[in-house]
């Protein structure tokens, strides 16, 4: 069970919500959209993301992310990309990036989890979370790109209604995709 409420923020970088939710553990978290403020913290949170889940989030070893990467995450245009971020308390605990395509039709998706705290739910609220404002802003299919060997978040896509093919190109590769109402 998810539950949801919102609550003004003033930001000037972002829209001007924050979402409360709780996950099916019962663990609460809030998600806002990033900001520029943000660096610090989206730095923080991949210092504290497993060197394998990096791997499996940017498709190739990243030992730290650099300046412009970070910058990518918090200087978006908040219409075609958003990166919602999870917090609990004030530590920040899960990103979850948003992009779509040039016509705002389909979006791919990807979100990255502290490690230690996987495993309460906060994928599976927050991609839930995330395709709702997918949809809202008019996104018809939403997609992620997975290595074979992320077999958990390839398994939680699949048990929320995303689809598996073979990546073109790539046998090492599975895309998901869910159609959105």
């Amino acid at each position: 069970m998810i539950t949801e409420t919102r609550e003004a923020e003033n930001s000037t970088a972002a829209p001007a919500a924050e979402t409360k939710l709780i996950t099916w553990t019962g663990f609460p978290f809030r998600v806002r959209p990033a900001g520029p403020e943000d660096r610090a913290a989206i730095s923080e949170l991949f210092e504290n993301v497993s060197l394998e889940d990096r791997r499996l989030r940017f498709l190739s070893p990243i030992q730290k992310l650099d300046r412009d990467l970070l910058k990518r995450m918090t200087e978006v245009d908040h219409d075609r990309t958003e990166n919602f971020l999870a917090f609990h308390r004030d530590i920040l605990v899960a990103s979850a990036m948003l992009a779509a395509d040039e016509a705002g039709e389909r979006a791919e998706v990807a979100i990255s989890i502290r490690a230690d705290h996987k495993h309460r739910g906060i994928g599976w609220a927050l991609l839930d979370y995330v395709a709702r404002q997918a949809e809202q802003k008019g996104i018809k299919l939403i997609e992620s790109i997975e290595s074979r060997d992320n077999v958990e978040a390839i398994s939680l896509e699949k048990e929320m209604g995303f689809t598996a093919t073979n990546y073109p190109g790539d046998a090492t590769l599975v895309l998901l995709q869910k159609k959105l109402p």
